[in-house]
């Protein structure tokens, strides 16, 4: 069971602005920060995100295969996420629409740091 996920970043309020729009369209906010990283998500609730300043002091980089995926209540709000996201700096890396099979519906974008995350619902 994953407890939260960290992203790096490399300008901590660019993040913030990011991740703030996301977390309040899916209903939580922040739930820690610190001068080096702020995390978002409700405490006992499902898996929360954060976004730091890497510990080692090197540059945040972006991992070639990882993904970070967001359930969405429906369809509507992974179009509402999506749009949030490239509002907010975010970049496209798929629009809304189905995927595969099984009622997968999802959108892919990135952060304003290049880490890739997905918004999706199970129909």
């Amino acid at each position: 069971m994953i407890g939260y996920v960290t992203l790096g970043t490399t300008d901590m309020a660019r993040s913030a602005k990011f991740y703030d729009a996301i977390a309040k369209e899916m209903g939580t906010g922040r739930m820690m920060e610190t001068d080096t990283y702020i995390a978002w998500g409700t405490p006992g609730g499902s898996a929360g995100v954060a976004a730091t300043l890497p510990y080692d002091g090197q540059p945040a980089s972006v991992g070639n295969g990882t993904m970070v995926a967001l359930e969405a209540k429906d369809q509507d709000q992974v179009q509402r996420l999506y749009d949030i996201a490239l509002a907010n700096g975010g970049t496209d890396e798929g629009a809304p629409g189905p995927r595969g099979e099984g009622g997968f519906y999802a959108a892919y974008f990135r952060d304003p740091d290049g880490n890739k995350l997905n918004v999706f619902t199970m129909a």
